[in-house]
């Protein structure tokens, strides 16, 4: 499932190729037909992403809800500009949110042929594919044919005269008025990049103290705070060095805070460059290296059986709420 670094991602490819552009919409896999014949010819208002689910507004007050879920994906096609906010200053995409790095001019390409530092880049004839990893990835540049053809399963298509974005395989895709789509949000808990950050950070500390559940648990809780999923939850508790079955009424405050504004830096970096980067102090060899593989990316995820990369101890895993969680038991003790 993304999480919320991808989605605000996505969002911005909207706001800079859709936003102010009059769209047509067809489901050419039918199960969204009557929606997307609501959305037909309206121009697209404003968009935003709140956790893990996109919001799109159009004229005549009526939004579109997307919620990719574990199997959900955009592809995007034709001619497609970058929001200039997610590259740094240089056009590159770096690591400015990271202590001790330096920004690097050589592309660094992942397993997946991938370059991590310009992900997207400038306006090009080409496809490209985002889904439930948090990687943003480039297809082959496709030919000349306008609209690009169908793909797969295609619930929703939207096209202006030199975009396309096709939506495949989503948990929710509907459309909502005003009133529901304020209404949605505010089931959600807090995005450190919607609304007052001072705000934001006491409604998850008052969330997290008051509750008897573990904290493993609360982060995963959309209600608690948006956008965490399962790799940044590990992560997250491995900085603080927190048993991830402390009941979060338990968590002193301080922590508490401390792993809220850390969510606030790591989203920030991974909106940034694509990437669930959660390693600090990292050496320029360092950086390349972990951009290009997630085995060099994080301190536990993924990584059950391997030596802490502190003390040696070997990450554990276990399941709890249905999902992996990687922890170390003497770390983390």
């Amino acid at each position: 499932m993304p999480e919320g670094h991808s989605v605000h991602r996505i969002a911005r490819q909207f706001d800079r190729n859709f936003v102010g552009k009059t769209l047509s919409a067809s489901s050419p896999q039918g199960r969204f037909a009557e929606g997307a014949g609501e959305l037909d010819g309206r121009t697209a208002v404003s968009v935003q992403a709140v956790g893990k689910q996109m919001f799109l507004e159009t004229e005549g007050d009526l939004w579109l809800r997307v919620h990719l879920g574990l199997y959900g994906a955009w592809d995007f096609a034709g001619e497609i500009l970058v929001d200039p906010t997610i590259a740094s200053a240089n056009g590159r995409m770096g690591q400015t949110n990271q202590r001790g790095t330096d920004l690097v001019d050589d592309a660094i390409l992942d397993d997946a042929g991938e370059n991590s530092l310009a992900s997207i880049g400038a306006p090009r004839r080409t496809r490209v594919h985002v889904r439930m990893s948090e990687q943003t990835r480039g297809l082959a540049p496709e030919d000349d044919e306008w609209p690009p053809p169908i793909v797969g399963q295609v619930r929703l298509r939207l096209l202006t005269d030199i975009t396309a974005a096709d939506l495949r395989g989503p948990t929710a895709c509907v459309l909502q008025t005003p009133e529901e789509m304020l209404a949605t949000v505010a089931r959600l808990g807090p995005d450190p990049l919607v609304g007052d950050p001072v705000e934001n950070e006491e409604r998850f500390v008052s969330a997290v103290r008051k509750k008897p559940t573990v904290i493993a648990l609360l982060l995963m809780d959309q209600a608690v705070v948006s956008g965490i999923g399962n790799v940044y939850r590990a992560e997250m508790l491995f900085r603080q060095r927190l048993n991830p079955h402390t009941p979060g009424r338990d968590v002193p405050e301080e922590i508490v805070r401390e792993l809220w504004r850390d969510w606030v830096r790591l989203l920030a970096i991974g909106v940034e460059t694509g990437q669930m980067m959660t390693m600090d102090d990292l050496s320029s060899e360092q950086y390349r290296a972990a951009m290009a593989s997630r085995d060099d990316r994080h301190w536990v995820y993924h990584r059950a059986g391997l030596p802490c990369r502190v003390c040696g101890t070997e990450i554990a895993l276990e399941e709890i709420g249905a999902r992996k969680l990687y922890w170390c038991p003497r770390c983390q003790a």
